[in-house]
C-alpha cells in the first residue's frame, strides 16, 4: 500500500478502508508457537506453519544460540488423542520421542539417522509423554482405537525406548480418561489425573499417586485430591520429591502442595492458576528451586507472572508489559522462559531476567510489521446481561490512521464468539482481529458465561444453559455497544468456530439482532453432535444441555436446524471435510435450510482440513470469502481485490 503524508484522514465507508494488513500477510508471515520444553541447555518448541500445509515443526535453540528444525520436513509433530492433541513429544539427552500426525506412531530421532518408529502400524494414538530414563521407557497416555465400532480405550502405558511392537505395556487403566503422568525425581513414584464420563477435566477430575514396583508395574493407587466436583490441573514433583498441583476446590484454581496426607494451599487468591485442559500439557507453573515457584495466574482475564516462596507463601508479581502468559520454564541460569503476548505484541517466546525485570525475545509468532497507528487497542469491557449478571469482553474500535468513516455514521460491529465453549478470549495482538478493525469494523471478543478465567461459578453459568447464556451474553454485548453509541445497530454481525459457531447460529436463529453471520465448522443440530462426536466430548452435552437421549426434546429446541422458520438473515458457512468433531453434514444442512428459505447464503468447503483450518491457502480463502460476503450483504465495496464467491439467493 502506498503511504501518504495526509494530515486529515480520507473519508470512506466503514468496511471499505484500505488496510496494510493483507490476507497474504496473515498466512505467510505468521506461525503458532506452543509446547515449550527444556532438555539440559536446549530449548524446544513447536511451530505450526500455515505455509507448510499446517505442519507442526519441532525447533531447537541449543546452548550455543543456534536455532534450527530438529526433524525432516516429512514429519508433523502432532497427536490426535482427544482429537485436540497436545504434548506430542519428549526430549532426553538430545534424543526426541514424538507422535507423527500422518500415522500416529511414536518415533525416535537422535539426529544421526532418519527417525524410526517405536510403535506398530495399528490404530493407536499417544500423547503426554514423560521419560523414565532408569527403565529406558516412555510413560504416556494411549488412546486405543483397535476395537472398531466401540468407544476407544484410554490408559497410561509404558513404551520401550528401543521399540515396542505391542503398542505399550498398560500401567493404569479403568477410567475413561487420563492426563499428566509424571515421575517423581527418584523415579519411584508416578502421579496422574483421571476423569470419567460425563465430566470434562475442568468439571471434575482426580489426582492419584502410586509407587512403581521393581518390575516397572504400578502399585496400588492412592487418591490425593479431586473428585466428581473438583477439577485438578498440572500435578508436578519438586526437586525434593514433594507433589504440587492446582485445584479449584474453593471455586478458584489455586496452587496446593500434598503434605502429611492432605493438600495445603500455597497462595489463596480469587484468581485462576489453571486452564481448561482442551489439550495436553500447557502448564502454568514450574520450579526455580525447592524453595521457589515461578508461575502465571489469571485475574479478570489478564495473566500475571509471579514468584512464590513455597514455605512462607510470599508472592512477588513481576511487572512486565504482558497480559497473556503461558508455559513458564526456568533455565539452568534461573532465567524464566515463557510464551507471552500483549495488546501490542503478538505471541512470542521470551527469556526473562527476573532480577532485572528485563526480557529478551527469542522468536515471534508473527513477522508482520505494521505501523502501530493502524492498530486497534482493546478495551476491557464488563457489561450487564440477563438475570442480573455481568459478563466480560474485549472491545476493539475501528482504527486506521489514513481513514475515517462518514460523519454521523457508526461502524458495523463483528461479535466474536470463541470456541469451547469452556475456553476464553484474550487481548493479545491478533492480526486476524486487526484485519477487520483496520478496514473499519468494530470487534467485540466476548467471554460469555461459561468461559474460563473468572472462577468456577462463572464457568458453571453455562451448565444446562448452552445455547442460552452464551447467546444472551453475545447479544447483550452488541446491545451494550449500541446503547453506548459505539456501533451501528443495523449492521451487527456475529461469527464463531465450533462451539462458537453454534452460538453464532443460535443468535441468528433465536434473536432478531444480527444482520449477518459466519459459522466456521459450527453446530446446527445438537442431537447429531451427541450421536456422532468423538469420545472426549461425547458426554460433554450431558452437563451443558442435559442427558441424551432423555432430554432429546430440549436438544431439538436448542438446535437451529429445527427452528429455520425463525432464521431471517444471511449467513456464510465454512467447513473442513475431514472434521471428526463437527461433521460436515452439520454445515450442509444449515446452508441448505437457508437456501430453501430464499435467504442469501454461501458455503465454502475444504477437502483437506479437519476441525480448525491450518493450511495457508485455506485460511486466506476463508477470510477473503467472509469479507466479500459481508460486503455484498451490507452493501459496501471492500478495498481488497477479492475472489468472487457464489452467494445463493443473491447472485
Amino acid at each position: 500500500m502506498h503511504e501518504t503524508t495526509l494530515t486529515t484522514p480520507l473519508i470512506a465507508p466503514y468496511g471499505a478502508w484500505q488496510s496494510p494488513i493483507t490476507l497474504d500477510m496473515l498466512v505467510t508471515q505468521s506461525i503458532t508457537l506452543s509446547d515449550l520444553l527444556l532438555d539440559g541447555t536446549d530449548l524446544y518448541w513447536l511451530e505450526g506453519r500455515p505455509a507448510e500445509a499446517g505442519r507442526f515443526a519441532l525447533v531447537r535453540l541449543d546452548g550455543n544460540g543456534v536455532v534450527g528444525d530438529v526433524l525432516p520436513v516429512g514429519f508433523n509433530v502432532r497427536t490426535r488423542v482427544h482429537e485436540y492433541g497436545g504434548r506430542a513429544y519428549a526430549a532426553w539427552r538430545r534424543t526426541i520421542y514424538f507422535s507423527n500426525f500422518g500415522d500416529q506412531r511414536v518415533y525416535r530421532a537422535d539426529g544421526r539417522r532418519e527417525p524410526r518408529p517405536l510403535t506398530p502400524e495399528q490404530p493407536l494414538r499417544f500423547a503426554d509423554f514423560s521419560v523414565d530414563p532408569a527403565r529406558r521407557r516412555l510413560i504416556c497416555v494411549r488412546e486405543d482405537h483397535r476395537d472398531e465400532g466401540e468407544e476407544p480405550i484410554n490408559a497410561l502405558v509404558a513404551i520401550d525406548m528401543d521399540g515396542d511392537e505391542t503398542g505399550g505395556q498398560v500401567l493404569v487403566s479403568g477410567a475413561d480418561f487420563y492426563a499428566w503422568p509424571r515421575l517423581s525425581p527418584d523415579g519411584d513414584r508416578l502421579c496422574w489425573i483421571s476423569w470419567n464420563h460425563p465430566n470434562m477435566p475442568w468439571d471434575g477430575s482426580t489426582l492419584w499417586m502410586a509407587s512403581i514396583r521393581e518390575d516397572g508395574t504400578v502399585g496400588q493407587p492412592k487418591r490425593v485430591a479431586g473428585g466428581a466436583d473438583e477439577s485438578i490441573f498440572q500435578p508436578e514433583w519438586s526437586a525434593d520429591g514433594l507433589l504440587y498441583f492446582v485445584s479449584d476446590r474453593t471455586g478458584w484454581w489455586n496452587l496446593y502442595r500434598y503434605m502429611e496426607g492432605h493438600g495445603e494451599p500455597l497462595c489463596p487468591l480469587e484468581a485462576e492458576f489453571g486452564r481448561p485442559q482442551w489439550t495436553f500439557g500447557g502448564g502454568t507453573y514450574t520450579f526455580e528451586s525447592p524453595d521457589y515457584i515461578v508461575g502465571t495466574y489469571a485475574e479478570e482475564g489478564a495473566w500475571h507472572l509471579f514468584r512464590l516462596h513455597t514455605t512462607t507463601g510470599e508472592r512477588t508479581n513481576l511487572d512486565l508489559p504482558f497480559t497473556q502468559l503461558a508455559m513458564p520454564l526456568v533455565t539452568f541460569d534461573n532465567q524464566v522462559i515463557v510464551l507471552a503476548a500483549s495488546p501490542v505484541e503478538a505471541p512470542a517466546i521470551v527469556r526473562i531476567d527476573t532480577a532485572r525485570r528485563e526480557y529478551q525475545t527469542i522468536i515471534r509468532s508473527s513477522a508482520v510489521d505494521v505501523d502501530p497507528e493502524y492498530l486497534s487497542r482493546p478495551r476491557r469491557m464488563r457489561f450487564p446481561t440477563d438475570n442480573g449478571h455481568h459478563s466480560h469482553a474485549h472491545f476493539y474500535p475501528p482504527s486506521n490512521k489514513l481513514f475515517a468513516g462518514p460523519e454521523g455514521e457508526r461502524p458495523p460491529l463483528i461479535v466474536f464468539s470463541h470456541g469451547g465453549p469452556s475456553s476464553a478470549a484474550n487481548d493479545s495482538l491478533k492480526y486476524s482481529v486487526q484485519f477487520w478493525t483496520s478496514r473499519g469494523f468494530a470487534v467485540v471478543d466476548v467471554d460469555y458465561g461459561g468461559s474460563t478465567g473468572y472462577g468456577r461459578a462463572y464457568r458453571e453459568r453455562l451448565l444446562g444453559q448452552w445455547g442460552v447464556v452464551d447467546v444472551n451474553d453475545c447479544v447483550s454485548a452488541a446491545r451494550y455497544l449500541v446503547e453506548k453509541g459505539y456501533v451501528d445497530e443495523n449492521r451487527l454481525i456475529i461469527r464463531g468456530g465450533s462451539a462458537g459457531g453454534y452460538t453464532t447460529l443460535c443468535a441468528l436463529t433465536f434473536h432478531d439482532v444480527f444482520r449477518a453471520g459466519a459459522s466456521y465448522f459450527g453446530i446446527g443440530d445438537l442431537e447429531a453432535l451427541a450421536r456422532t462426536t468423538h469420545k472426549f466430548e461425547s458426554r460433554y452435552l450431558d452437563r451443558l444441555v442435559g442427558p441424551y437421549p432423555e432430554a432429546a426434546d430440549l436438544y431439538r429446541r436448542r438446535s437451529p436446524i429445527h427452528a429455520v422458520d425463525r432464521l431471517h438473515c444471511p449467513a456464510i458457512f465454512f467447513q473442513g471435510l475431514e472434521d471428526r468433531v463437527v461433521t460436515p453434514d452439520q454445515s450442509r444442512e444449515m446452508a441448505n435450510a437457508l437456501a430453501g428459505k430464499g435467504l442469501p447464503v454461501a458455503s465454502i468447503e475444504f477437502s483437506d482440513e479437519g476441525h480448525g483450518f491450518r493450511k495457508a491457502e485455506n485460511i486466506k480463502a476463508a477470510l477473503g470469502a467472509e469479507l466479500y460476503f459481508y460486503g455484498r450483504v451490507l452493501e459496501f465495496s471492500p478495498a481488497d481485490d477479492l475472489p468472487v464467491i457464489k452467494i445463493t439467493n443473491l447472485d
